[in-house]
């Protein structure tokens, strides 16, 4: 029962603004869904990113006050865990395992090597734009971004290098992703081209 209540009372404290919470709510049960997602996929980054999308998803949730679960936060969230471990076998039928999952599109437009002259001004443009944006972030969430887009590192690799744990690493990626877009919204650039 306390340990019910305790979760209950970490998502409320979340809910009502305090940050510290999901990280706790996270450290309490990774080990668990961590094993879970493993157990499935067999592949130590797959599960790490199932796990991350997993958090990304129950924050998103919570954020938008759409969680009612009273207490059952585990089970909520070996739920997430379970469907995008069956999305990720779907796709995985008729697409490479690592395909961009969405959280990262607004960098595809930097990935594209055949583009015509006039593009390519743009592509470059937009380049020069995303790395300025980025220079505006904080330094913690600006290293953890640089190193998962640009140098393609791993959580756990992020991790070992910044000495932080693999949910601080993707606390900052998500904060890093989520001021980005704000900050292209308030200026306005389009990343499309």
């Amino acid at each position: 029962m306390g340990k019910e209540v305790l979760d209950s009372t970490l998502v409320s404290s979340y809910i009502k603004g305090d940050e510290t919470a999901i990280e706790t709510l996270i450290n309490k049960h990774q080990q668990r869904i961590f094993s879970f997602i493993y157990s499935k996929v067999l592949d130590r980054d797959v599960t790490e990113d199932i796990f991350q999308d997993t958090f990304i998803k129950v924050i998103n949730t919570l954020k938008r006050g759409s969680y009612n679960e009273e207490g059952k936060f585990l089970p909520w969230v070996m739920r997430i865990a379970h469907n995008l471990v069956i999305d990720h076998f779907r796709r995985s039928n008729r697409m490479p395992k690592f395909e961009d999952n969405g959280e990262f599109s607004i960098f595809s437009v930097l990935g594209d090597g055949a583009l015509n002259a006039e593009k390519q001004i743009i592509k470059n443009q937009v380049e020069n734009d995303v790395k300025r944006l980025i220079e505006e972030l904080p330094d913690d969430q600006k290293a953890v971004l640089k190193m998962r887009i640009y140098q393609d590192m791993s959580f756990k690799e992020i991790s070992d290098k910044t000495g932080v744990s693999i949910n601080t690493a993707l606390g900052r990626m998500r904060y890093a992703l989520i001021n980005l877009r704000k900050v292209i919204e308030k200026h306005n650039i389009i990343l499309t081209n």
